[in-house]
């Protein structure tokens, strides 16, 4: 198993943009195999950080979600929605697995 934690820097006066956004990916991620933890936005604190974790069974099977979502209808509206509003400066990606006792 692979989680996938994204950290996004936001333009904190396009939050509600940036909700619109993250609500279009969720169901994406399922949609495409994998199983998303939300997006957490900014409570207290910085306003301009928000954070989504996503996990797939594999590395593997992210990439097939990748491939598919870079030709997937719904997708490629999620991303124009994005370049439309530019509601998120940058983001990085990590990977991280599970250790369990």
């Amino acid at each position: 198993m692979i989680t996938c934690y994204v950290r996004y820097v936001l333009d904190p006066t396009k939050l509600e943009e940036f909700e619109i956004y993250a609500k279009m990916w969720i169901p994406l991620v399922r949609k495409l195999g994998g199983t998303h933890h939300g997006y957490f936005l900014p409570g207290e604190g910085a306003n301009n950080v928000a954070l989504a974790l996503f996990t797939f069974p594999s590395l593997a099977a992210y990439e097939v979600y990748r491939s598919k979502a870079a030709v997937d209808p719904e997708c490629q509206a999620a991303v124009r929605y994005y370049e439309e509003t530019r509601c998120f400066l940058s983001y990085e990606r990590s990977f991280f697995r599970p250790v369990s006792g």
